[in-house]
């Protein structure tokens, strides 16, 4: 997940240049078998490691290892389906309702496995996490210029994907005060009904809300202190129901009719499933966030790894995941080249005003440490 917030947040804009090995077309080399696409860091307009060897390459492997990425999940059941349409490569999708804790798990304790992941989808912290304990390789895609500078990794270690909002969804069938902002969520007339899809201590959704409160609540992006202890007191009225993995299921069943989400998963997932479902941008706190790509330094299927990544940051890619309510890091390019899916565009939910501020990867990892460590103590 990536993040930021409120009061102040604009992503820098991205430049439109455009590195000239997307369009590669030339037919594969015969040099392209001897390649070590794990080795590989950018691609070339012409040559070896052009895109169309990065294609014969990734289709000779014929295999992609993805993790926690449920179809419905920012369109990635679209996604993944294209990709394999397209390229004649399975996909494997390890355990889609995990965590980017489970993520960094994986690439650790199935290192050298067929199995293992290839490529991963995580919160910035977590991809913060793993570069600090090489875990990736570093690659940078065709439209690497189109990526704002804040929003990746210079080494080309990982880099923002797409990101939304910190949202409050609630079932207006149950919910009959509708809330409106973090404040609102201490009313009494939401006892046992408030929940996260899960711990901030393993989800990122989960550590944004938390750092979301934080700064309704007098923090900062140099204190998420004020989001613990904003949960800590819902808890000890009775509203939040920390016990609960939040979800489409548990809104349905009552068990968390308000869901602390993002934007486009409760659009995405929740909306079409549960009547008249309500989605609001807390109005003391707008924070949004991006989560990360990377790719895995251990990959079983380098040269695969690398070429999702490239569909996945092409003008194709890029409105699939706006077909899904999410805001692809590329969106200002597509705009400005007129390459945007105008209809996906028009049914986002309306971002709230002003700019976007992201944590640097400091402010970030204290966050995170200050959360393991406190979340259970204050909250339970």
């Amino acid at each position: 997940m990536r993040n930021s917030k409120t009061l102040a947040a604009i992503v820098a804009a991205a430049s439109t240049a455009v590195f000239a090995a997307a369009c590669g077309s030339s037919s594969p080399s015969s040099s392209s078998s001897s390649v070590d696409w794990a080795k590989v860091t950018h691609l070339t307009a012409s040559g070896s490691t052009d895109m169309a060897n990065l294609v014969a390459a990734a289709e000779k492997e014929g295999q992609l290892n993805v993790i926690t990425l449920p179809s419905n999940w920012a369109n990635y059941g679209t996604i993944m389906k294209d990709f394999t349409a397209k390229y004649h490569i399975h996909i494997s999708d390890a355990i889609p309702l995990g965590s980017s804790g489970q993520e960094i798990q994986a690439v650790q304790t199935e290192k050298g496995q067929k199995r293992a992941p290839d490529v991963v989808d995580v919160g910035t912290a977590f991809a913060v996490e793993g570069a600090n304990d090489g875990l990736w390789a570093p690659y940078q895609v065709a439209t690497w210029s189109d990526i704002p500078a804040n929003a990746k990794d210079a080494n080309g270690d990982y880099y923002a994907d797409y990101g939304g909002y910190v949202a409050i969804g609630y079932n207006p069938a149950v919910v009959k005060i509708a809330p409106t902002s973090f404040a609102s969520l201490l009313n009494p007339a939401y006892k046992h009904m408030i929940g996260l899809n899960n711990s901030p201590t393993t989800a990122s959704a989960a550590f944004s809300a938390v750092f979301a409160a934080a700064l309704a609540n007098g923090g900062s992006l140099n204190n998420i202190e004020p989001g613990i202890q904003f949960f800590a007191k819902l808890n000890s009225i009775g509203n939040f129901v920390p016990a609960a993995i939040g979800g489409v299921s548990t809104v349905q069943n009552g068990t968390t009719p308000i869901l602390i989400w993002w934007d486009y998963l409760l659009a995405s997932e929740v909306a079409p499933v549960v009547k008249g479902f309500k989605i609001v941008i807390p109005s003391d706190a707008s924070y949004a966030a991006y989560y990360d790509q990377a790719i895995s330094a251990t990959a079983p299927d380098p040269a695969a790894a690398r070429l999702w990544e490239e569909y996945l940051y092409s003008a194709t890619g890029q409105n699939l995941w706006l077909e899904g309510f999410a805001r692809p890091i590329e969106l200002p390019t597509l705009i400005a080249n007129g390459t945007v899916n105008k209809t996906a565009l028009a049914a986002l939910p309306p971002a709230p005003s002003g700019a976007v501020q992201f944590p640097t990867q400091a402010q970030q990892a204290a966050a995170e440490n200050v959360v393991t460590q406190n979340w259970a103590k204050q909250v339970g």
